[in-house]
């Protein structure tokens, strides 16, 4: 089980949870398993999403191995200049 932070309006779709546990080893993986399970969630999902790994943020690399212990957050895009 990986667990997940939620940043922002994200909480929104998952009830106020600011953490939530999916089953899954992959970026992909997370985000069809948060979609399946919070279909309010799935709508931003594919709008966008950053994915931040051990405070790494991530944008589309859908096959990155999140391994066990390591910390995982969803955030709303982030666009930087």
């Amino acid at each position: 089980m990986v667990k997940v932070k939620l940043w922002g309006t994200l909480r929104h779709w998952t009830d106020g949870q600011a953490e939530v546990e999916v089953e899954a080893a992959t970026f992909k993986e997370v985000l069809d398993r948060l979609s399946e399970l919070y279909p309010g969630l799935a709508p931003q999902i594919r709008r966008g999403v950053s994915m931040s790994l051990d405070g790494v943020i991530y944008r589309e690399a859908w096959f990155q191995e999140i391994k066990p212990g390591q910390e995982v957050v969803l955030m709303p895009y982030m666009q930087g200049g």
